[in-house]
């Protein structure tokens, strides 16, 4: 039996990232903003000069249309964002690239709760293309090939087994659909990037982060019988404006500025990975 989208999520939320996105509120902090929570995609935007919030919302803003850019969106499609929080994703999805549906998945009750306040705000009074499912990257709660694409932004970091991850994304893709996945991998597979990473990031070393390669999560989506899979780097546009935004509240050295310092000591990136779900043999 096909589970129903608000069925509980039947994975354990790790304990970092439960307290982060539960009690811990990380979108209502002054770093994120506009009801976005990534770190943001600074390509235009001038970071010589005194940046404003309305230079960071658009940032944010700008880093989901990349990854929905890149997803070949129709007036048709139904789409699924995996890690949905607050859901202003969602509704830039539905604005600006004009999917029939949109499908915001969330691990964390708390956030769909947020995300179920915040509808109203985002989108028009009554609007049905919008719905919030609670789930788990790893075991997501709808019917096979339901979704004409899936799209993840800034959460896989937190996923604990890409694998599965990647399984689902196929499941759940009907043939001929795509997937979009953006976040931060370390670039190569050096078993001591882990530690380093966790020396110069707290988020990496309570276990909020997960220091996955992007070869496995390439590997990942392959091994899932995705095709042309491909990752790439976008670090250049993320990494500087996210240290400069940091900036106006954390000195040099602090550890959320050492995203950067990770960035060039070549431990860390930031990537666009976008996949393919090939049709079956024999069908138009």
């Amino acid at each position: 039996m096909p589970q129903s989208p608000e069925a509980a999520a039947p994975y354990p939320i790790p304990a970092a990232v439960c307290e982060a996105y539960g009690p811990g509120d990380l979108g209502g902090t002054p770093l994120f903003g506009g009801g976005f929570i990534n770190f943001g995609y600074w390509q235009g935007i001038d970071l010589d000069s005194e940046l404003t919030e309305h230079d960071r919302v658009n940032s944010q803003q700008a880093l989901y249309r990349r990854v929905l850019g890149a997803l070949v969106p129709t007036e048709t499609s139904r789409a699924l964002e995996v890690g949905c929080g607050l859901g202003a994703g969602c509704a830039v999805a539905l604005e600006e690239f004009g999917f029939a549906h949109v499908t915001g998945m969330d691990i964390h009750p708390q956030q769909l709760e947020r995300a179920r306040r915040a509808r109203s705000r985002l989108l028009e009074p009554g609007s049905r293309q919008l719905s919030l499912a609670h789930g788990a990257a790893e075991n997501m709660p709808f019917d096979d090939g339901t979704f004409d694409r899936v799209y993840s932004v800034e959460a896989a970091q937190h996923f604990r087994d890409l694998d599965a991850f990647a399984r689902e994304t196929a499941r759940v893709l009907r043939p001929g659909g795509h997937a979009a996945v953006a976040s931060f991998f370390a670039p190569g597979n050096d078993p001591d990037d882990a530690r380093h990473l966790a020396g110069l990031l707290e988020t990496f070393a309570t276990g909020l982060d997960v220091a996955h390669s992007i070869q496995q999560l390439t590997g990942s989506l392959e091994r899932a019988g995705l095709t042309e899979v491909r990752a790439d780097s976008i670090g250049a546009s993320v990494w500087p404006g996210w240290d400069r935004w940091l900036s106006g509240t954390w000195k040099p050295g602090t550890w959320p500025r050492n995203f950067l310092r990770a960035y060039r000591d070549g431990i860390l990136d930031y990537y666009l990975v976008t996949a393919h779900r090939p049709m079956a043999p024999g069908s138009a």
